[in-house]
């Protein structure tokens, strides 16, 4: 395990199942159907679901393959959040939140980059791809349980705008919003 890792782990307190439960079903319940919050729930679904196509794909190619996927996911949903959403945290008084959640979305990147670069049949590759999602889980939590909560109860021009920003940026990489 890299230095690297070793600090990702030590930094991401591991959160239950549970936890992650509860707090999706919170951000659920406030989500407006259609709305920016429920967009970017249905991304965390997606990404999580890559993480697990990538943890059992039967070939290294395969693996390369649900990894170009990941990475594409990844990007799309960090690039819309930290132009749309994080701007609006830090206008909303949670410019430290915001600062957190950028800082560990460039980690993450850093992290898939470095993963491109290992043999996906070796054991570095999977402990690499355990690190990762380890940190994202993390990182979902947190804006799922509490930050992305305080955020969708600002005024509605706010949410028009972040609603705005996000698709746009979203769709850079896959149009009309489909993930």
């Amino acid at each position: 395990m890299s230095v690297i890792d070793q600090a990702i782990a030590a930094m991401t307190p591991p959160e239950t199942q549970e936890e992650r439960i509860e707090a999706r079903k919170k951000a659920q319940s406030i989500a407006t159907p259609g709305g920016w919050l429920a967009q970017i729930i249905e991304h965390h679904r997606g990404i999580e679901s890559q993480f697990a196509a990538l943890k059992t794909a039967a070939s290294p190619d395969a693996r390369r393959d649900a990894l170009k996927k990941l990475a594409l996911l990844l990007t799309a949903h960090s690039i819309a959040e930290e132009v749309a959403v994080y701007p609006a945290m830090a206008a909303n008084d949670a410019a430290g939140r915001a600062e957190i959640a950028y800082q560990e979305q460039s980690a993450a990147k850093m992290e898939m980059g470095l993963l491109e670069r290992l043999d996906p049949e070796s054991q570095d590759f999977q402990d690499k791809i355990g690190h990762i999602e380890g940190a994202v889980k993390h990182h979902v939590y947190s804006e799922e349980g509490t930050w992305f909560i305080d955020l969708a109860r600002t005024p509605a021009a706010n949410q028009t705008l972040i609603q705005q920003r996000y698709s746009e940026e979203y769709d850079r990489y896959f149009g009309n919003g489909k993930s």
